[in-house]
């Protein structure tokens, strides 16, 4: 048993399939397969159900899971804290951020923390924040940005900017009509979210924040908006707005320049969410993590989306 056999588990649990986890892992399927039937054999027990929908542990595979964290865990915190030692000249950070909003958020961030770290490694995971969360509570990730607040994590994040929810529409979409431009900032327009009625949504999924908080807004105006492709990425649903395929919705902070593209604010007063850096509660903080969120920090604080 090693480490990364360990992390082979690990990961299959947290994607619920043998298939998400070898992409993931950068394996092949058949060979993570084969990996976790030889290792089961090894052990001498199943530690997953295999069903029609994906994976799930068994009773001892709930047990070895817990203990496969806790390893990987432990290991971490003490490479952090050797590297502490070291003044970061080396080590290494686990950040987890949103599929969606890493692609607009953190490059210029990471660029900016090589240069001043230049032998600290970031490793970065992609999940929808609520897994995110869970990956935060089980001390798995060193600092994420999540969405806040948050119904899991309580205490452990700290306020790093605003963001916008904006609809996005092609510059001929009919709705446009009914958009109104701000008497001091004429470039921004918003519209009223009851003037949509009539027009078809791309939602994407109704899992992730952003569909979630778009969903509600609708049923604050008593609407049940048409909708389209509702199993769709929410980059997907926003470029096939941008070809006038419907509307779509999307945050400010990930708006793409584009000639032919309105983003529309909704309501005079706009659709906002706070996000914010999380950290597991009562776990050693490296340095390292500390230095990358405060980089965060002075990049994004109090910006204007």
């Amino acid at each position: 048993m090693d480490l990364k056999e360990l992390n082979y588990i690990v990961t299959i649990a947290d994607s619920g399939s043998i298939s998400r986890a070898a992409q993931k892992l950068f394996m092949a399927q058949s060979s993570l397969s084969q990996f976790l039937q030889l290792y089961e054999t090894e052990l001498g027990t199943s530690l997953f159900y295999r069903t029609s929908k994906g994976v799930r542990p068994t009773a001892s595979g709930s047990v070895f899971i817990s203990h496969a964290r806790q390893i990987l865990k432990q290991y971490r915190h003490a490479q952090s804290e050797i590297w502490d030692i070291e003044g970061l000249n080396g080590g290494h950070v686990e950040f987890g951020i949103s599929t969606f909003r890493g692609v607009y958020l953190i490059p210029r961030v990471l660029r900016a923390f090589r240069i001043l770290y230049p032998n600290v490694h970031v490793e970065i995971t992609e999940m929808d924040s609520a897994d995110l969360e869970n990956q935060i509570l089980s001390g798995l990730l060193d600092i994420a940005l999540i969405a806040a607040p948050s119904e899991k994590i309580k205490n452990n994040w700290d306020f790093l900017m605003k963001d916008e929810i904006v609809i996005v529409a092609e510059q001929n979409h009919p709705v446009l009509k009914y958009a109104r431009p701000y008497p001091d900032e004429p470039e921004r327009k918003w519209i009223d979210l009851k003037d949509t009625g009539k027009f078809k949504f791309i939602l994407g999924d109704p899992g992730t924040v952003l569909g979630k908080i778009l969903r509600n807004e609708f049923a604050k105006h008593h609407m049940e908006p048409v909708c389209l492709n509702t199993n769709i990425s929410a980059p997907l649903a926003a470029a096939m707005a941008r070809e006038g395929l419907g509307l779509a919705a999307t945050y400010r902070s990930c708006i793409e320049p584009h000639g032919s593209t309105e983003y529309l604010r909704i309501g005079q007063d706009g659709v906002f969410l706070d996000l914010a850096l999380s950290y597991p509660a009562g776990e050693y903080r490296s340095n390292a993590a500390i230095a990358l969120g405060r980089l965060l920090h002075q990049t994004y604080l109090h910006m204007d989306t």
